[in-house]
């Protein structure tokens, strides 16, 4: 959840490190540093707190001369946020500096060993073990290559390094093992990277570096090695989109600019993939005849791509008639899922690099099913280690609360829904037709919902709202699961607690917390339950709640005879319903975090990639 970027080249290194560094703050900000081998050897800059301290420490970097360095954004594992728990790390004799993504599992065991051997350690981070451990081999043999490779057969654990050596001023070593890095070709300077943004300013080739594989560069030279040291090539490809996708474009936030982004991603992630009335997934292998010996399919993610699969397997079963779960990826490979060939895992990653998605993945391959990916990021390690991987096309999303992302990991789940259905005759041909010219009318319902009207309705509402201390998001059926994302995103942004609940339990326990100002958003959009989320409206105002509701526009009337404040949306078919219905919980959330005056973009304690478990 770190993020990593090394340089090297004629340019001045400080000043380009933290310039990748400032794409790469959703990644982790609770400190940031830089390492700069120059005149002096290796000089290390770094501070607790947001990149903007670092950068004025050192004068954005003018101050730290030379042309060979690496950088770091933290997210804190080992150690509370400080500046001496921020990376880079010093070995003990100061000859090794790295930067590190990911967890060393057996830290502790290394720790006490490389203690034993006299070395001292300064940090409470398990990084500062991966410096001593290389710094440890490389003082037996003076072999920078070889005490890496050493160093890196007794770790264990997820890792993205990059490593400096004060003898070899010109090079950089990396290595790679479930956490994301990305190798960049330059012109007289190579790049190493954790995502595309950090180096997208100076070159749009890159290679994405396997599981165990090192690369060795410096300004002019590059090799690659497998895990078992053996040289090889690998491929070069093209980011085809501009760095102005991972700039804020005149918006405040990212997070609004890619709320407003949602149409056209919705857009790119479905219009090629419909043609002439017709669902068409290319490179998909699901066949009426695989499909129909089915057992189960799983849906398995974390956070919100997990609230994906919930909705997913509404949408699935309606669609498919298959019987479908969706599982949290942290639980699945921990509650021995009773998993083989006959059953279809579909995994959901924004990033591809979730570390216990990634895990579960590889639980479900390893016990015989077969495993499609619905990810973003292409070259990811789970896009890689899928057996076939849907992209999202939804573009770099840099909030670290996803919307856009989530909107089209949503529409490819409608994809695969219908092309499923289809295949196995569980829906007619004109329900099929029907909902193929929804399904592309869907961007354009989405650029609705995002009117200027119903935009200063919800900052009324926000104004309104932001200073209860709890909320509960309510709704049956689909909006049931919808709800669970709405009241994610109240949390993530605002800090306010927020609970969701189908609403027929409330009177199961819930119902007993709403007192006098409770704040109730009720989400009723599902037609046949209208009538029963009025009842459960009723019941919450009878004890004094404030209601927010989001219905439809033909429902309107009625709903605002029971509510607070009303929300409307336009109607669609219900299977593409929730697109709709999450924009105004996507907005409404924006805009109580900017009421309470938190930081949208980056908020405390969270970060982007989960690559640790």
């Amino acid at each position: 959840m770190c993020g990593i970027v090394g340089y090297a080249g004629a340019k001045q290194a400080a000043p380009v490190l933290l310039d990748g560094l400032s794409k790469l703050e959703y990644r982790g900000y609770d400190s940031a540093g830089i390492c700069v081998h120059g005149e002096m050897g290796l000089q290390i800059a770094k501070a607790k707190g947001r990149l903007q301290v670092l950068i004025d420490q050192t004068q954005n970097g003018s101050n730290m001369k030379g042309v060979v360095g690496i950088g770091h954004t933290r997210w804190a594992t080992h150690g509370a946020p400080s500046d001496i728990n921020s990376h880079p790390h010093l070995s003990d004799s100061g000859k090794i500096a790295v930067v590190h993504n990911g967890i060393i599992e057996n830290e502790t065991r290394l720790r006490g060993w490389l203690e034993g051997k006299g070395v001292h350690f300064h940090s409470e981070t398990d990084t500062e073990v991966v410096a001593n451990l290389v710094g440890y081999y490389y003082a037996k043999h003076a072999d920078f290559l070889g005490a890496v490779r050493k160093a890196m057969s007794r770790i264990e654990g997820s890792y993205a390094l990059g490593i400096l050596c004060a003898d070899q001023p010109d090079t950089i070593v990396a290595v790679k093992k479930d956490s994301p890095l990305i190798f960049g070709f330059g012109e007289g300077e190579n790049y190493i990277a954790s995502d595309v943004p950090a180096i997208l300013k100076y070159t749009q080739t890159v290679a994405y570096l396997d599981d165990g594989e090192m690369v060795v560069f410096n300004a002019h030279d590059v090799a690659f090695y497998d895990q078992t040291g053996e040289p090889i090539e690998k491929k070069k490809e093209h980011i085809s989109w501009e760095l102005s996708a991972a700039e804020r474009g005149g918006f405040d936030h990212f997070m609004l600019k890619e709320i407003y982004e949602q149409p056209k991603a919705l857009r790119d992630t479905v219009s090629p993939r419909i043609r002439d009335g017709r669902v068409v997934l290319e490179g998909i292998d699901l066949s009426a005849e695989y499909l129909k010996g089915l057992r189960k399919i799983y849906l398995v993610a974390c956070g919100s791509a997990y609230y994906v699969s919930v909705l997913a397997k509404y949408t699935i079963e309606k669609a498919c008639r298959i019987p479908t779960e969706a599982v949290m990826a942290s639980e699945f490979r921990y509650s021995d899922p009773v998993i083989d060939e006959s059953n279809l895992v579909i995994i959901i990653s924004q990033s591809g690099e979730t570390a216990d998605t990634l895990a579960a993945l590889r639980e479900a391959k390893r016990l015989g099913a077969k495993t499609l990916a619905i990810v973003n990021v292409v070259g990811s390690a789970i896009a890689k280690t899928a057996d076939q991987t849907i992209y999202t096309w939804a573009g770099p999303e840099i909030a670290v609360a996803t919307t856009k992302a989530f909107t089209t990991q949503l529409a490819v789940v409608y994809l695969l829904a219908l092309q499923m259905g289809y295949a196995l005759k569980t829906i007619s041909e004109k329900d099929y037709a029907d909902h193929v010219a929804a399904l592309q009318r869907l961007p354009d319902a989405v650029s609705e919902v995002l009117s200027e009207e119903n935009i200063q309705k919800i900052q009324y509402y926000a104004s309104r709202y932001y200073g209860h201390h709890d909320a509960f998001y309510i709704g049956r059926n689909m909006d049931s699961a919808v709800c669970l994302e709405g009241s994610l995103k109240l949390k993530e942004v605002a800090y306010l607690h927020s609970e969701a609940y189908p609403a027929g339990e409330l009177k199961h326990g819930p119902i007993s917390l709403i007192e006098e100002g409770t704040l109730v958003v009720a989400l009723a959009t599902v037609k046949p339950l209208f009538d029963k989320m009025m009842a459960n409206v009723r019941e919450v105002r009878a004890r004094g709640a404030d209601v927010l509701c989001v219905t439809l526009k033909e429902m309107e009337q009625e709903a605002r005879n029971q509510s607070n404040g009303i929300i409307c949306v336009p109607t669609v078919l219900p299977m593409f319903q929730p697109s709709l219905t999450l924009i105004p919980l996507q907005i409404f959330a924006y805009y109580v975090a900017l009421n309470r005056g938190c930081d949208v973009d980056k908020p405390r304690n969270l970060a982007k990639s989960v690559t640790v478990e």
